[in-house]
Parts: C-alpha cells; sequence; structure tokens
C-alpha cells in the first residue's frame, strides 16, 4: 500500500532549503530531487514543486510519461469538504 500524502505534506516538499522536490500528478506524488531540471524546486520558471500538477502537465510539451523514471514516493489524498 502506497503512503497517502495530504496536500499540506506535499506542499512542504517544494525543493526549498534542502528539501526533497515532489510533485503530484494524476493523483500520485513523485520525487523528482535528482532531476536536473527540478533542482530548485521550479521547472521552466512555470511550475512549483509541492504542488498537483495534473493540469499543467495537460498542457506541458511532453506528457506525464516523462514521470515514469521517477520513483513514487505515495498517493495525494483527496481533500475532504
Amino acid at each position: 500500500a502506497q503512503r497517502k500524502l495530504t496536500q499540506n505534506e506535499l506542499s512542504r516538499h517544494n525543493g526549498e532549503n534542502g528539501t526533497p522536490v515532489w510533485i503530484a500528478c494524476g493523483g500520485l506524488v513523485y520525487d523528482l530531487s535528482s532531476s536536473f531540471l527540478w533542482r530548485t524546486g521550479r521547472h521552466q520558471a512555470l511550475h512549483s514543486a509541492g504542488a498537483d500538477l495534473t493540469e499543467e502537465l495537460e498542457q506541458a510539451p511532453h506528457g506525464p510519461e516523462m514521470l515514469d523514471k521517477f520513483s513514487v514516493v505515495g498517493i495525494l489524498a483527496e481533500e475532504k469538504r
């Protein structure tokens, strides 16, 4: 079973001050810390780590398949309303 992460937990993994670089896409949370393109917690000055980027990836020149080379650290928990 995968670890469930809240939006708040995800937001703390934004690459700042040495924290890991995590993003969510399609309900999964990926660790992009090893990516040169995400080393500062930002990608192409458009996207920030620590967030759900599902919608942004739909608009990107590449698809979410580029995330397949990164490890999944958990599942993004649905926010309770």
